[in-house]
């Protein structure tokens, strides 16, 4: 019994390991074919990693200056440019300039002067050629003008008187009871009386013109600008100017010009004139260019005749838009123009796709935007918004802004 029972475990050890030893085949040749698929794998992808790195490689030895510029440009900020051109602009010369009366004429005293009595108008008034604006006290001169008005009177009693006494001596002449040296010594009598007459109404007329001048005239029609007396002053000609009279009402504004915008200038170019303070505008037109530069300023005056209106002050500032013909020139939105303390400037893209600075100098502005006077041909690329976050030398993507892209102000 113990040997089956030995034969029989033995027999079962070893169809124990023969089973075990087959399972183990199968697993080392299962474990094998997992390696090889695994290798396998991993040469193809190092394989492909190798043809993708070859191909890169070759992309970059064969043109690296083109992968840099790809790599800029997927970097580079995009931004609206415009091709202005050139188009036909009024020409407008903006200035300033000091209101003035065109005639200002000064009223003093024109005679001996005195105490003045009564004034008779005032700032604003608009008064006649002739019209009394004060009146001097004339007592003295009054009671003159009587006495040599008597005198008169004197001086044909005493002609009358030598004219009958002629006339008695020719008459005597012809029966010898008076000689002729008589008759001409009352000749001589009777033409000095009359002298003496002539004289007298001489000194009266001066008298009564001196009284006349005591009276303050206004030289000519116009607008009292200023008044510089009172009642009870006592003036003379060497008081100065008691009003100013601005003739006709006429006013003008002196506006300052630099040498380059007087020299576009012509006598009757219309002008807009608006007073600082008020929204008030008045058209004129240039009366008289000035022949003479401030060597200091260099600037020179254009004086701009335009109507009276209350709005108009003389000594007052007002702003003048000259319009001096048509241009032609760029006209660019607004924002495309920046300022800086270097001045005003735009920045152009060029071939290369970068930004330049160019500086410019800007005229009228238009409902289109800003008229570029000097700085630009008009077939550049600007541009249009923006601008001041870009730097010059900066790489750009440039995209052009359509024609019917209204051009909007900032």
């Amino acid at each position: 019994m113990k040997t089956m029972n030995f034969e029989t475990a033995g027999w079962r050890r070893d169809a124990i390991e023969g089973g075990a030893s087959s399972e183990t085949v199968v697993i080392v040749q299962r474990r094998r074919r997992r390696n090889i698929i695994i290798a396998i794998a991993i040469l193809a992808l190092i394989a492909i990693a190798a043809t993708i790195m070859m191909m890169r490689g070759g992309g970059e030895a064969a043109s690296p200056q083109a992968a840099a510029k790809g790599k800029g440009a997927e970097s580079a900020p995009s931004v609206t440019v415009v091709v202005p051109g050139r188009e036909q602009v009024a020409r407008t010369i903006s200035a300033t300039g000091t209101l003035a009366a065109r005639r200002d004429m000064p009223v003093g005293v024109a005679g001996e002067g005195g105490m003045v009595v009564r004034v008779l108008v005032e700032p604003g008034q608009w008064v006649g050629a002739g019209q009394t604006l004060a009146v001097i006290e004339r007592s003295v001169q009054s009671q003159e003008a009587q006495q040599l008005a008597a005198s008169i009177d004197v001086a044909r009693a005493d002609a009358r008187l030598a004219q009958q006494e002629l006339e008695r001596a020719q008459s005597l002449v012809s029966r010898g009871f008076v000689s002729k040296a008589d008759v001409e010594r009352r000749i001589a009598t009777r033409d000095a009386a009359n002298a003496r007459v002539r004289v007298a109404q001489a000194q009266l007329a001066a008298a009564r013109a001196r009284l006349g001048r005591l009276d303050i005239r206004a030289p000519a029609a116009g607008l009292v600008l200023d008044r510089n007396v009172e009642p009870g002053q006592v003036v003379s000609g060497g008081s100065g100017a008691l009003f100013r009279i601005a003739q006709g009402g006429q006013m003008e504004l002196l506006a300052q010009l630099n040498e380059a915008d007087l020299a576009e200038l012509s006598v009757g170019v219309p002008v807009t004139v608006t007073p600082v303070g008020t929204d008030q505008q008045v058209t004129g037109s240039v009366w008289q260019i000035s022949p003479l530069i401030d060597p200091q300023a260099r600037q020179g005056t254009a004086r701009v005749a335009i109507p009276y209106t209350r709005a108009i002050r003389p000594g007052g500032f007002a702003n003048a838009e000259i319009r001096a013909g048509a241009v032609s020139a760029p006209v660019l939105p607004e924002s495309a123009v920046l300022t800086d303390q270097q001045g005003r400037y735009v920045y152009v893209v060029g071939n290369d796709n970068k930004v330049v600075r160019r500086p410019v100098r800007t005229g009228a502005v238009t409902p289109r935007g800003l008229t570029i006077v000097e700085g630009l041909a008009g077939n550049e690329r600007v541009v249009a918004y923006a601008g001041g976050f870009l730097n010059p030398g900066e790489t750009v993507i440039p995209r052009r802004q359509s024609a019917d892209t209204p051009r909007s102000a900032r």
